[in-house]
């Protein structure tokens, strides 16, 4: 019988049925944890708004303008506490996708790498919950005391804002996981990260000004301070894991003598 097709001979219709298949996975993952957050999804609710109730701000209202709104809403708070619940089991399926590309010492960091994965997502989540929530939040409560407008605020739309701004930070904080890859993959190299050192710091500056909800520096600060410390992580990833794979391709390549 002949052997299974590695990873670089793998038609393309294989990989996109690989694909799918990890998808599927992922979904089912996304959904048990749905099923369960969602008995506990007015505890949830109370804990994602807490960060604009707690400003203190007694004209604030949140409210509902639909006869289903708060059905979706609790929904809608269970989908996205269901992400980070499951997200252990992502990254799991998004590992098994590209490990067949990696040489087998590197296709035993399963578990670091899904761990790894795993904090650095939650802690963006969690930084931006912490630190940059009530800073924007004051600030826009503050814009509506400018106009003399009492704020009320629809839940269906202040939990669209909370779930983007969440999920955006979670996926920036896996910079260094990124890199990782891309560093194994020989994509690139702790050199082409400090060459382009003076780029990433106006990127990293422009992404912070487009994420954060205040125009003032300090909220723009609390962005893009972890970004820079992101980045320089990325570098030494990328130094450390991009120079393993050099020297274990220079010793598994062979020596050409004349």
């Amino acid at each position: 019988m002949a052997d299974a097709p590695d990873a670089g001979t793998m038609p393309l219709t294989a990989h996109l049925e690989e694909l799918r298949w990890r998808i599927v996975r992922a979904l089912i993952a996304v959904t048990v944890a749905f099923l369960g957050c969602y008995l506990y999804s007015d505890r949830i609710f109370e804990l994602l708004t807490r960060p604009l109730v707690g400003i203190g701000d007694n004209r604030l209202q949140l409210i509902g303008t639909g006869v289903t709104e708060a059905f979706f809403t609790r929904l809608k708070v269970s989908f996205i506490a269901a992400i980070f619940v499951a997200s252990p089991a992502i990254f799991h399926q998004a590992w098994g996708f590209v490990a067949p590309g990696l040489v087998e010492k590197e296709r035993r960091l399963a578990i670091p790498f899904v761990l790894a994965a795993t904090i650095f997502f939650v802690s963006g989540a969690a930084f931006c919950y912490v630190l940059v929530f009530p800073v924007g939040y004051a600030f826009f409560l503050e814009e509506y005391a400018n106009i003399g407008v009492a704020p009320q605020i629809r839940i269906s739309e202040y939990l669209s804002f909370a779930a983007r701004m969440l999920l955006a930070f979670g996926a920036t904080f896996e910079l260094p996981v990124v890199t990782f890859f891309l560093a194994r993959l020989g994509l690139v190299t702790h050199r082409t990260l400090l060459a382009g050192t003076r780029y990433a710091i106006v990127i990293i500056f422009v992404v912070a000004a487009v994420l954060t909800p205040g125009p003032d520096v300090a909220s723009q600060m609390l962005m893009a301070g972890p970004l820079l410390v992101l980045y320089v992580l990325s570098i030494g990833v990328a130094y450390v894991f991009g120079r393993r794979r050099a020297d274990a391709d220079g010793e598994t390549s062979p020596t050409v003598t004349d």
